[in-house]
């Protein structure tokens, strides 16, 4: 197993992609909403799922150059490449990291994310613009993983020089995918979530979520407990993409676009405030430099203590908003 390619964490194998979606430095492509299989537990959302939209994080892309755009805003050292199902679009796979690679170089680390057993004629176009390849066997097939597709095409990749691991949800019978661990470089288990597409579906097999903050569901983590103590799987809670990935990604970003009068919070946040002037303000804007405020739309915004200290003396609406970086969704806006 190519360990030298990745990271041992306490004993325990994590792939290249893996180390860089800890550290908040991997783009999400999203290349189509389409997909072969209606897998009851998918939470992809109703912006997403079945349609042949493109996003690069969360920002709709049309080529990849937008792409590529989005991954310079956050420095991104790789890219993760999911769906929907991809493989469904091989040419628009290859044309996205195709120019991923050229424009960063071969060491930006691609993984790809596929339902699909890709026969030796996939994996030969994606040589050298993937680096890894993450099957999603159906549930249905953990039984007998070995006799499938997956199993030959996990070989043959690995032949071929990809990394190759298995990355599935936590679900009851996960532990029948331990037969197939000589086979892979790595085995990811994703904590099974809670979604508005998939609650119903939940809710018929009697699941719940294991509390009313997080996406986890209730019990989740106990059916990967037994697998989870090979070193060569991954147990990743749900917690970690909004807490650690999601917060560092947010920071990269927020690092390479925030203005000089935002301020930058410990969770990679943007947080300034907002005049909506209602009068004059002139004698007010110039008394500022240049890089302490910038008009939109209208609005003036600036520091939020700035719009705190001076904002008796300025005549209209005045809020402090905190947001994602680079024009990303609103948090919060607190009225002054």
């Amino acid at each position: 197993m190519p360990q030298e390619s990745g990271a041992s964490v306490e004993g325990r194998y994590l792939s290249p992609g893996c180390v860089l979606c800890h550290q908040g430095a991997k783009m999400v492509l999203f290349v189509t909403g389409r997909c072969h299989r209606a897998c009851w537990y998918c939470p992809l959302s109703r912006e997403r799922k079945g349609k042949d939209v493109i996003f690069a994080n969360e920002h709709q892309v049309t080529s990849p150059a937008g792409a590529i755009e989005v991954a310079e805003t956050m420095s991104a050292l790789g890219t993760g490449v999911t769906g929907g199902e991809p493989l469904l679009e091989i040419d628009r796979v290859v044309d996205y990291c195709r120019a991923l690679k050229e424009h960063f170089g071969p060491e930006h680390q691609i993984h790809l994310y596929t339902g699909l057993a890709p026969d030796e004629a996939v994996l030969r176009r994606l040589q050298g613009l993937v680096d890894e390849i993450r099957l999603h066997p159906p549930l249905e097939a953990w039984p007998s993983i070995l006799e499938t597709d997956y199993a030959r095409s996990a070989g043959l990749a690995r032949e071929m020089g990809f990394l190759v691991g298995i990355e599935v949800p936590s679900l009851p019978g996960i532990d029948d995918l331990a037969a197939a661990l000589p086979l892979l470089d790595f085995l990811n288990i994703n904590e099974l979530e809670w979604g508005e597409t998939c609650a119903a579906a939940m809710r018929e097999r009697g699941f719940e979520p294991d509390d009313g903050v997080h996406n986890a569901v209730k019990g989740a983590r106990a059916w990967a407990e037994n697998l989870s103590t090979d070193p060569k799987v991954h147990f990743c809670p749900s917690v970690f993409k909004d807490s650690v990935q999601l917060r560092e990604r947010l920071k990269r970003i927020a690092s390479n676009t925030a203005r000089p009068f935002d301020e930058v919070t410990d969770d990679g946040t943007i947080v300034y405030g907002v005049l909506e002037p209602d009068g004059a303000t002139e004698a007010f804007l110039a008394s500022l430099d240049e890089d302490e405020y910038a008009i939109t739309e209208g609005r003036i915004e600036m520091a939020w203590w700035l719009l705190l200290e001076h904002g008796a003396d300025l005549p209209g609406k005045k809020y402090v908003v905190e947001r994602y970086p680079n024009g990303g969704m609103i948090v919060e806006v607190t009225p002054l």
